[in-house]
């Protein structure tokens, strides 16, 4: 059967939940659809950035939050060879959450589909693929859902499209993507945590590699950037001739690189920097990653998602309540937000180009950059890669007012299917 609602969000990742939560707190019924049985995938980005902990805060939800397991970056530092930059100051920024916070992706989430939840309007269904969207004349309608149980049909006023940069819905309305292109790839494992290690982030610019650490209580997630493409040079190396280049890489850690005992454990990472041209046709918006797909340098992509979802509930929530959002409103979405997009993304086109890309060519570790030693000799001025990295360009916050105010019980389960 055929089931009609007024938002369809593709995608339950940080974009798509929290466009469902600000929506569905405005009184718009909305639906989630999550492809996945659950959030628990591992090596998917988890910094929380002060800008989206703010918003934690406008939604009197960040007591909360950071109730649940997570550790907190307030410095953040850069090594070449042996000598060590501090970067970025987050305690100089004004607010409460003076920290990026470091959660696992799949907490994160939860969260977010648990405050979700107590609001009547909001709709979960996980094991729903989108396989098609449904059109009338050139407008879109709805959605063809594929669940365990079956296909079915889920119509709305809008689609917006947050599943990824890999999406499924930006392929199927035919929007033109402008490749901006990547020239590495990140290799992602785990070392282990050991007594006496230092728990901030540790970013290694070493022999020719960068080597990201992120502190995650009883073990290291770390990043190996390598060229693009070079994962099978690599494993042609063997598993010895790739711990060796841990040893090099991990620095302190260098002892434990014989833990990673299989390439089981190690996750490529196909890096991909582009944006759409339009973000949206008639009855459909892209945000996150759909729209944008961001490179992993500054790990900004999660708060710039996230800050779509804000923008896009702020402008459309009061429209979606008396009917379709024209193609001029939700084009007032890629207005509010394509310039910190291309802001950041030309930050991390330069950073990658002419950093990234030249240290793994030249194969040495390269001097360290002049402002670096000017940003480690005066503490001040780390407030402004601290403001850039945490807040962003151009920081969202919640417009839209919570008019359901009561929690609805029974919750919906995660587990529930969409309509078929």
């Amino acid at each position: 059967m055929n089931l009609n609602t007024e938002v369809v969000i593709t995608g339950g990742g940080p974009a798509g939940m929290m466009c469902g939560l600000l929506l569905a707190r405005a009184g718009i019924d909305v639906w989630v659809l999550e492809k996945h049985k659950d959030f628990l995938r591992d090596f998917r980005g988890d910094t929380v950035h002060p800008s989206t902990l703010r918003l934690m805060d406008e939604l009197g939800l960040l007591d909360k939050f950071l109730a649940r397991p997570h550790t907190e970056v307030r410095v953040m530092t850069a090594e070449f060879g042996r000598e060590s930059f501090r970067v970025a100051d987050f305690e100089r920024l004004r607010g409460r959450a003076k920290f990026t916070a470091l959660m696992p992706q799949w907490d994160f989430l939860d969260f977010l589909a648990e405050e979700a939840r107590r609001y009547p309007s909001f709709h979960i269904a996980m094991e729903a693929e989108v396989t098609e969207l449904m059109a009338k004349g050139n407008r879109i309608v709805g959605v063809r859902v594929k669940t365990p149980e079956g296909a079915g049909d889920l119509l709305a006023k809008l689609v917006i499209g947050a599943d990824g940069r890999h999406s499924t819905v930006r392929d199927k309305a035919k929007l033109k993507v402008v490749d901006i292109g990547a020239p590495f790839d990140v290799l992602w494992l785990r070392l282990p945590f050991a007594a006496g290690d230092p728990k901030e982030p540790v970013a290694r610019f070493v022999g020719g590699g960068f080597f990201v650490m992120l502190y995650r209580g009883d073990y290291w997630q770390c990043a190996m950037v390598i060229a693009k493409g070079g994962y099978d040079t690599i494993k042609a190396e063997g598993l010895s001739g790739f711990q060796a280049r841990l040893r090099t890489a991990a620095g302190f850690a260098r002892d434990r690189a014989e833990t990673v005992t299989s390439f089981d454990q190690v996750h490529l990472l196909t890096v991909k920097v582009d944006r759409l041209e339009k973000w949206a046709r008639r009855g459909l918006l892209c945000i996150g990653d759909a729209a944008h797909a961001m490179s992993p340098v500054g790990g900004v992509g999660i708060n710039l998602a996230i800050q779509d979802a804000v923008a896009a509930a702020n402008i459309l929530a009061a429209t979606l309540k008396k009917r379709t959002p024209s193609v001029h409103e939700l084009a007032r979405v890629q207005k509010r937000r394509e310039w910190p997009t291309r802001v950041v993304q030309r930050f991390q086109v330069i950073a990658q180009n002419q950093v990234l890309a030249r240290t793994i060519r030249s194969q040495v570790t390269p001097k360290p950059p002049w402002p670096l030693y000017v940003l480690d000799r005066w503490g001040w001025l780390r407030q402004w890669p601290a403001r850039f990295l945490g807040i962003g360009m151009r920081p969202e916050h919640v417009r839209t007012p919570a008019v359901l105010l009561e929690p609805r019980l029974p919750e919906l389960k995660t587990g529930d299917s969409a309509p078929t």
